[in-house]
């Protein structure tokens, strides 16, 4: 193997196994390094409150056939919570029933995103304002939180959290653009648009 070859090859395993051992072993509490967070609006008044939209969701509700891909990655895992507290950190989420995640990933891309079923709009505008300071949810996608990307959106009684950043896996010559992050996370928002289903049950 020729020098110009092997020296990106070398950098590509350095930089996956550096994040690799601080996915497995390091496990700080990472956050992401561009975020964005919205209160609720009065869009949503319909669900304000849980009281008008009793029915939990479903994780075939949320993360249907049609979402299993996502641009270039693919739906990898899904989980339900019933202890919110179980998917933040430096932060709990009063009043919060359950929380739906599912992680994905593909090719120099992984995501992540979670819905929380919390009482009403002020603790979900509560919940989004804490992880704009030192809390926020744990990472469950292999990626490296440098450089990566998340938004987090209160939608009457539910707040979204969409995560994405680039894989450990990538090379060099493949690695996540800022343009590709922002288009993943754009996709990963939009698993968000189940809550106008609600609006138009109540309504």
């Amino acid at each position: 193997m020729s020098r110009r070859v092997l020296i990106p090859v070398v950098l590509a395993l350095v930089a996956a196994v550096a994040v690799a051992g601080w996915f497995w072993l390091g496990r700080e509490e990472p956050r992401p390094a561009t975020f964005r967070g919205e209160p609720t609006s009065a869009f949503y008044a319909a669900i304000d409150t849980r009281q008008n939209d009793a029915t939990p969701l479903t994780l075939q509700e949320v993360f249907t056939s049609a979402t299993r891909t996502l641009g270039s990655m693919r739906l990898a895992a899904t989980r339900s919570f019933a202890d919110c507290g179980e998917v933040l950190w430096g932060t709990t989420a009063a009043g919060c029933t359950q929380a739906l995640q599912a992680t994905y990933q593909g090719g120099s891309l992984a995501g992540q995103f979670v819905i929380f079923n919390l009482s009403d709009g002020q603790a979900a505008d509560a919940l989004v304002a804490a992880l704009q300071k030192d809390a926020f949810v744990r990472q469950e996608a292999a990626f490296d939180p440098a450089g990566s990307r998340a938004q987090a959106r209160a939608m009457g009684h539910y707040v979204t959290v969409s995560w994405a950043g680039g894989t450990a896996s990538a090379s060099a010559s493949a690695s996540a653009s800022a343009q590709d992050l922002v288009a993943a996370l754009v996709a990963l928002d939009g698993l968000g648009r189940v809550v106008q289903g609600r609006i138009v049950a109540v309504t």
